[in-house]
């Protein structure tokens, strides 16, 4: 690993001692340009609805027997004050540790991507491990992660409303999945079958040179395409209702910003892009396009195949990053739906208790960084997906790469020639059985790395992470559709 390894090892520690002081994540929320809004206090109501307020106030009123709570008229003429996210409301914030350690994990994870990229363009290191994939991967597994939390809060939830929702959209993603896994590659090119194909020889080959010349893979396609249909079930269900809660903060966010057309397209844009990643491998509107376009009686390459790959790894990128640049209209849309929700119940008659105008008004602001996670994450499954593709599948950011996916031959590792311990004292003889000790790791290590790069060879890989991110797009797609047609036409009726 040599200096990969390094470098990882300080952005770590980077990263655990600048936390506390430096943050991405938190100045993402912290940096005045979000805007809550504050509860109104039970005095300010009392004026706004021309009483006097009690003498008593409620823990008094409990205390000597009055549960009865403070009301006042739905359409009182209440205007909420606004106030900048400051780093203290942030920290009580539900799950906001979650959401810091995960993002501020990403960043750093995309600074040791970029080094390893650079690291790889100016010296040939194609027999050490990539680190910056690992970090990619790890990104990904730390983001299903934080999803996970979320769902097993809506479990535990007494309502059980959320859990329906979780199942109904496991189930649908179930039956999607097996669909689209029978689709063939002339439609779907993900490579999968050749990817299966290509792992399940070299696992035979891999149990032939270690003794097991009887031994045969247990496993067929069928049942591992079950078990990928089980996770991509698994992954529906996470992504439910961060696209639901999606269609809403587009939704607000396009009202919000209805005298800037401009922003509306971005925002259009950005809500549509998971399409887009969906189209990039439907290979006969895609790929087929581009290689034989339509030119009357004739067809033109317009790009050929190895640069179609590296043109589909950019647009997912530019894609990501226009999300991530609209991060913040969609977040100050969500604390707007206390504004929202106040001029609603203006419209309303009859009265409504002080403290539930209070909590209703705090309950926007302390889900703040939920919804930031359910913004954030689908991104960034997508985005670090993506750049483990292009690692692991050995494609290029370059538009004359020709290389071709090959398998990586296992490494014959040389053997450590015995050290003779003649005419050493004892300490010496310590230190030498201890740098045969260390020597015999790093063998064992490097033959350990070279076996699992012969079986996971680049044509698998390519196939499994291109399949991951098409899944992630399409998920959210169907999730977001739904909550575009949930909040535009079933809330209203």
């Amino acid at each position: 690993m040599g200096i990969q390894l390094v470098v990882s090892l300080l952005a770590a520690s980077i990263m655990q001692r600048l936390a506390p002081h430096c943050s991405f994540a938190r100045w993402l929320l912290c940096n005045g340009s979000l805007f809550r809004f504050k509860h109104p206090s039970e005095g300010e109501l009392c004026a706004l609805a021309g009483k006097q307020m009690p003498k008593q106030n409620r823990r008094d009123r409990r205390q000597n027997g009055e549960n009865k709570p403070l009301t006042v008229p739905k359409d009182i003429d209440l205007q909420l004050e606004k106030a900048p996210v400051n780093v203290m409301d942030a920290l009580v914030l539900r799950f906001f540790l979650e959401y810091q350690w995960l993002v501020d994990f990403a960043v750093y994870a995309l600074g040791v991507f970029l080094f390893t990229e650079g690291y790889y363009s100016v010296i040939d290191a194609s027999k050490e491990v990539n680190i910056g994939a690992i970090w990619c991967v790890l990104t990904v597994l730390f983001g299903l992660k934080a999803l996970q939390t979320l769902m097993s809060h809506y479990f535990r939830s007494e309502e059980g409303g959320e859990r329906s929702v979780c199942l109904a959209f496991g189930f649908l993603s179930l039956l999607v999945a097996m669909l689209v896994l029978v689709v063939r590659e002339d439609y779907l090119e993900f490579g999968l079958e050749s990817g299966f194909s290509n792992l399940f020889d070299n696992l035979e080959t891999f149990a032939k040179q270690q003794g097991y010349a009887d031994w045969s893979i247990p496993v067929t396609k069928l049942s591992v395409k079950l078990g990928l249909a089980a996770v991509c079930a698994y992954i529906g269900s996470l992504l439910a209702f961060p696209g639901l809660r999606l269609a809403q903060t587009h939704l607000d966010a396009v009202q919000m910003n209805s005298d800037r057309p401009l922003i509306q397209i971005l925002l259009h844009l950005s809500f549509l892009s998971p399409v887009v990643v969906l189209v990039l491998w439907v290979k006969p509107i895609a790929r087929d396009f581009l290689a034989n376009a339509p030119m009357g009686k004739t067809s033109v390459t317009l790009v050929s195949s190895e640069a179609f790959d590296t043109v589909r790894l950019w647009i997912i990128v530019a894609l990501c990053v226009l999300r991530l640049g609209l991060t913040r209209y969609h977040l100050q849309a969500y604390l707007n739906l206390a504004q929202k929700w106040v001029e609603q119940m203006r419209k309303e008659a009859g009265r409504i208790a002080a403290i539930d105008i209070q909590r209703k008004v705090t309950r926007v602001f302390c889900y703040l960084s939920v919804v930031t996670l359910q913004y954030l994450v689908p991104i960034l499954l997508i985005l670090f997906s993506t750049l483990a593709l292009k690692v692991l599948g050995n494609y290029s950011w370059c538009f004359d790469n020709e290389e071709t996916p090959g398998v990586t031959p296992a490494l014959v590792l040389p053997t450590a020639a015995p050290v003779a311990s003649g005419g050493l004292d004892e300490d010496e003889e310590g230190m030498e059985d201890m740098e045969e000790d260390i020597q015999a790791t790093v063998a064992h290590l490097l033959e350990a790395f070279a076996a699992l790069r012969s079986v996971l060879t680049p044509i698998f890989l390519r196939g499994l992470f291109a399949f991951l991110t098409w899944w992630v797009a399409a998920c959210q797609v169907i999730s977001s559709l739904f909550g575009i047609y949930f909040h535009q036409y079933l809330m209203q009726n």
